[in-house]
């Protein structure tokens, strides 16, 4: 199933005010996030890293660490009204301008 970044800050919405009762707090959702982001760091360090698996790693999976990751930044989105769509679109427009010819005259990426 192909999901649009709407689509996606849509059923996120509807999960939050059907089954999670309500948003958590714009600050209590960047704590959770930054929690997220430190399990997927973790992950990512041993599996592709030089850090070693503790067993109670081995059964983490890097595609849910991501959609965690995904999940509290779309919270964040809706409780602060970001269109995460238009502002996609509008980075890959400041990208495009401000890295036209930066990264092809980069040594170290040759």
């Amino acid at each position: 199933m192909e999901i649009t970044i709407q689509q996606a800050q849509d059923q996120v919405d509807h999960w939050i005010k059907t089954v999670g009762v309500r948003y958590f707090s714009e600050l209590t959702n960047m704590a959770i996030l930054t929690e997220e982001v430190g399990e997927l760091a973790r992950i990512m360090a041993r599996k592709y890293g030089d850090q070693s698996f503790k067993e109670s790693d081995k059964q983490k999976d890097l595609a849910d660490e991501m959609a965690d990751v995904l999940w509290v930044l779309i919270c964040l989105a809706n409780q602060t009204g970001v269109n995460l769509t238009e502002a996609l679109t509008k980075n890959f427009e400041k990208k495009n301008i401000r890295d036209a010819d930066r990264h092809k005259n980069n040594e170290k990426l040759k």
